[in-house]
């Protein structure tokens, strides 16, 4: 089956970049793009909140987006793989879910604002909704971050705990082979070295059957900040792209780790791929929710 990536995409210097970006990916993994524009992205439909006018202002938005549609199509005929132009008023968990089905998307890559950008923030937010819907792996491309050329060499942040990948992340897999000759599992130690901590994550990683294709390189980094050291790592690695694990944490940990993502996103100056893992929700102990309620 051919590798399909969507891509958030529009006219502007960050859409753009992560367009051109894509499209290099693409062709290296031999796969083909879906270019969707989207207005907002939003858990709820605003159009369902202005009842029976809703549908109707609905198709008034989306006629008026028809200039954008023709000229997204004009720059898909520029780019160098297979490419579909999809449109939506919003991204929405139903409109996800929708192009899922139809396309099996492999990643979806999203260009990452400058941090004095307005909508700076609007892309971690919009990262975090798709991987919450639908478990997709994504892809967040700073505009730092070399468009012309695939990456090669991957950093994997992975700490002590045993992962499974979710099927969305196994699907990936075969692209990641194609892709990298090398791979570096980074671990971040807080306050001292903990060489038995970097041979844990080192055997994580391998189990999860993520690079069992390569012999990762392993190397350690001691930071109180988890995010600032994983910044170290992967500017010391040096890493073409940062590899995260999206989690089915427990409570407390999430209370911990829950910004990490979020800030690496918005600080990394390459790009940051985000991995679905498969497990249970965990649901709090009593001890637990009572430790939380004291922290807050």
């Amino acid at each position: 089956m051919c590798l399909t990536i969507i891509v958030i995409s529009g006219f502007y210097e960050p859409a753009r970049h992560a367009m051109r970006y894509a499209d290099t990916l693409a062709q290296a993994v031999r796969g083909n793009l879906v270019l969707l524009h989207v207005n907002r992205a939003s858990l709820f439909d605003p159009y369902e909140l202005v009842g029976a006018v809703g549908e109707r202002l609905h198709q008034q938005e989306l006629q008026a987006q028809s200039d954008t549609a023709m000229a997204l199509r004009q720059l898909a005929q520029r780019l160098h793989v297979p490419t579909t132009v999809e449109m939506a008023t919003d991204l929405l968990p139903n409109v996800a879910r929708e192009l899922a089905a139809r396309y099996h998307p492999a990643l979806f890559v999203l260009g990452q604002p400058d941090e004095d950008h307005p909508d700076f923030a609007g892309m971690a937010t919009m990262c975090a909704e798709l991987l919450r819907v639908g478990h997709f792996p994504v892809l967040a491309v700073p505009t730092s971050a070399p468009a012309d050329t695939p990456p090669h060499r991957f950093l994997i942040a992975a700490d002590r705990e045993p992962f499974t990948l979710g099927p969305a992340s196994k699907a990936l897999c075969p692209a990641l082979a194609l892709l990298g000759t090398e791979f570096v599992v980074a671990y971040v130690s807080a306050g001292v070295d903990d060489d038995d901590g970097c041979a844990e994550a080192l055997r994580a990683v391998r189990n999860s059957g993520l690079v069992e294709f390569s012999n990762p390189e392993l190397q350690g980094y001691v930071d109180s900040d988890y995010a600032q050291g994983l910044l170290t790592a992967a500017l010391e690695a040096p890493a073409e792209v940062v590899v995260m694990l999206a989690r089915e944490r427990s409570f407390m940990s999430e209370l911990f780790h829950r910004s990490v993502t979020a800030r690496l996103l918005g600080r990394c100056p390459v790009p940051v791929l985000v991995l679905p893992t498969a497990g249970e929700a965990h649901r709090p102990t009593a001890a637990e929710h009572a430790a939380a309620t004291a922290i807050a």
